[in-house]
């Protein structure tokens, strides 16, 4: 018989380094035709983190996204950058990428300030222009200003910065300190079908609200969400590494070592939780490594509430769940016959 159950997970998720330093740097330079060129040391894996980067660097200098050209992760150009891991890269990359083209845009006010006559602190830029708060009718196009600073005030418009996450060291007696600089938070819920006869476990449909901060591009963190789901099916419910007595793996490759795929995948609800975090660039955090950490939780806990027996060892094979349940009915008969 086909049982259906459902299950909630739950998870808060450290970004960054836990206390050791991990900084990144950056440089980025307004070029004189008005597009900018970003220099950052870290890498692009898949999770469209250069494009995040490139929208943080063209909202601070108010240009387009498409303005900017993202130089990375070549170790003879591009500043250090501690890597794309622990979920850091929007947070702690982003920030210096902030400053840095914070410092490029104050070198363009300096140049722009008196030739529209006032001064640079009552100068923004946006749609591609330096223009008077309060007066947008008064501005002058970024390009002007960059080739005004580049070859007539002899001031080229370059920012380089770096940041790194303020932490505190742990007190080894009290325990209390602040190992991380922020944190994210995240729900899932899951529904299964369990086959009480087989033990197969399938997944029918999954919940997934984040907290990342102020999601920089949603759709990308949708489809990290999304992603990371895909990753905690396959922790749930069908990775496993296997070796023989001498302790060899006899499942080393992708033949053996089942993963999901887009046919194993349930239908998913992202809801994407705005959180600003003030000492984030723009109020983003991260949503890189969390979005699969609870949801393997989830789904055992669904199984739970479908069949009544708990997962203590992952993946929850069809033969782990189907043991549980015939252990589990074998008590319940027990209970139910009478005493001897």
């Amino acid at each position: 018989m086909i049982r259906k159950g459902k299950g909630i997970g739950c998870m808060w998720y450290p970004i960054g380094f836990t206390v050791a330093a991990n900084p990144s740097a950056a440089t980025v330079k307004v070029n004189e035709d008005g597009t900018a060129t970003l220099l950052t040391g870290t890498v692009e894996t898949g999770q469209g983190s250069l494009t995040v980067l490139g929208q943080i660097a063209a909202e601070e200098l108010g240009i387009s996204t498409e303005d900017v050209h993202v130089v990375s992760a070549d170790t003879d150009a591009t500043p250090m950058d501690t890597g794309a891991i622990a979920s850091r890269t929007t947070y702690v990359t982003g920030n210096a990428i902030k400053l840095a083209a914070e410092k490029a845009k104050e070198i363009l006010f300096e140049v722009a300030a008196p030739m529209l006559n006032v001064k640079p602190s009552q100068l923004e830029a946006a749609d591609r222009k330096v223009q008077v708060k309060g007066f947008p009718q008064r501005f002058l196009p970024i390009d002007e200003v960059a080739l005004q600073a580049q070859f007539v005030q002899g001031q080229p418009p370059i920012g380089s910065a770096s940041y790194n996450p303020p932490t505190v060291d742990m007190d080894p007696e009290t325990g209390q300190g602040k190992p991380f600089s922020t944190y994210v938070y995240a729900t899932q819920i899951a529904e299964v079908e369990v086959d009480d006869e087989t033990g197969d476990v399938n997944v029918t449909y999954m919940a997934a609200a984040h907290d990342c901060g102020t999601a920089i591009n949603p759709m990308l963190v949708e489809g990290q969400i999304q992603g990371g789901i895909s990753m905690g099916i396959g922790f749930a419910l069908q990775e496993e590494m296997l070796f023989d007595e001498k302790g060899v793996q006899i499942n080393p490759n992708l033949t053996n070592y089942i993963m999901p795929t887009s046919l194993d995948m349930p239908d998913i609800d992202v809801d994407i939780v705005e959180n600003f975090d003030p000492t984030g660039p723009f109020g983003a955090k991260g949503v890189g490594e969390p979005t699969a950490v609870p949801t393997a939780a989830a789904i055992c806990n669904a199984i739970y509430d479908a069949v009544g027996v708990r997962i203590t060892s992952l993946p929850a094979t069809a033969e782990k769940v189907l043991a549980l349940i015939k252990e589990k009915n074998e008590k319940d008969i027990k209970q139910l016959s009478p005493a001897e």
